[in-house]
């Protein structure tokens, strides 16, 4: 009997060597990641004149986030709306943007993408179009960007995601986030 246990107990330290051991962040993932947010839509109903310069994404372990970035417009003037929507539509024409993914989020920022004064684009955004400079590849949650215009002083973004999955909204110094969880772990 006590040969058969000493075997076994070996047998299993042998198979436990080798295979192959999970990644620190797989662990910590899976209880690091409790959000609390909701998918209801999200307002700040300020606006501001200062022209957006730049839209990017980045992936993090719990989320995936999209910055609209605001150069010199201070966080006090920082207004949006995030909401989920069947279809994204242009402002002004009221023409359909597609929008690939399981949902559709409308990103509304209360700031012109062109300078107030003359006219001119300060971002390269063409409606319809993916955001420039913008690669979901290897995105747990994102699945498309669309320009959808800028139209009296406001700047829309439709952001495609895999699944209706929980959000925040984060107004820091010259920036707007939105981070979208990867489940709905810890969500309301």
């Amino acid at each position: 009997m006590r040969r058969i246990r000493t075997t076994g107990v070996a047998l299993a330290a042998v198979a436990a060597l080798a295979l192959p051991a999970l990644p620190a962040a797989t662990a910590s993932a899976a209880t690091a990641c409790p959000t609390g947010w909701g998918s209801l839509a999200e307002v700040r109903s300020t606006a501001t004149t200062t022209p957006l310069k730049n839209i990017r994404t980045g992936r993090n372990a719990c989320y995936d986030r999209m910055v609209v970035d605001l150069p010199g417009a201070g966080r006090a003037g920082l207004g949006y709306s995030v909401r989920y929507v069947a279809k994204l539509y242009q402002d002004g024409s009221g023409r359909p943007i597609p929008v690939a993914g399981g949902a559709v989020l409308e990103v509304r920022v209360a700031a012109p993408a062109y300078d107030h004064e003359t006219g001119a684009p300060t971002y390269p955004g063409r409606v319809g179009r993916p955001l420039p400079g913008v690669d979901l590849t290897g995105y747990r949650t994102f699945r498309d960007t669309r320009f959808g215009g800028s139209f009296e002083g406001e700047t829309l973004v439709g952001l495609g995601v895999r699944a209706r999955l929980p959000f925040r909204v984060l107004v820091l110094t010259d920036r707007i986030v939105v981070d979208v969880a990867h489940n709905w772990t810890g969500a309301r």
